[in-house]
């Protein structure tokens, strides 16, 4: 990661529904804590997602990529950490590192690339405002 990206962090405790039997955050729950991750983000960067929504503009998944080195369990406080990692004119990659909020020990590394479109389902360009983040 370079020095002058931005990289946003949310802490949060991983909740009961989260996990499965055993107490383990369920594999599927890390690209909710991704896109929690991708929303603040947004928000940090003054940019609320829904309005952006509103407008008629939206970013659509295209792929998801999660790399899981060690569980976070339940009522662990957890940081999601985002950042652009790549900035194309209609696309873009958002990067992930999730860690336990008080060691900082990475629990898992991921990335979400996404296609701009728009509501009927047209690819268009990002908003130059959110072409300025990368």
């Amino acid at each position: 990661m370079s020095p002058e990206k931005v990289v946003a962090e949310a802490s949060l405790y991983v909740r009961y529904a989260e996990t499965d039997a055993m107490g383990i955050v369920h594999h599927s729950s890390y690209i909710v804590y991704f896109e929690e991750g991708r929303s603040h983000y947004a928000r940090q960067r003054g940019s609320d997602y829904a309005s952006i929504e509103r407008s008629g503009i939206f970013l659509t998944v295209t792929e998801i990529n999660a790399r899981y080195i060690k569980p976070a369990v339940y009522g662990q406080l957890i940081t999601v950490r985002c950042w652009i990692g790549e900035m194309r004119s209609r696309g873009l990659t958002f990067q992930y590192e999730i860690l336990d909020a008080a060691t900082r020990e990475v629990l898992v590394r991921g990335h979400s690339k996404h296609i701009c479109i728009t509501r009927d389902g047209t690819v268009t360009r990002i908003p130059e405002t959110w072409r300025a983040w990368g």
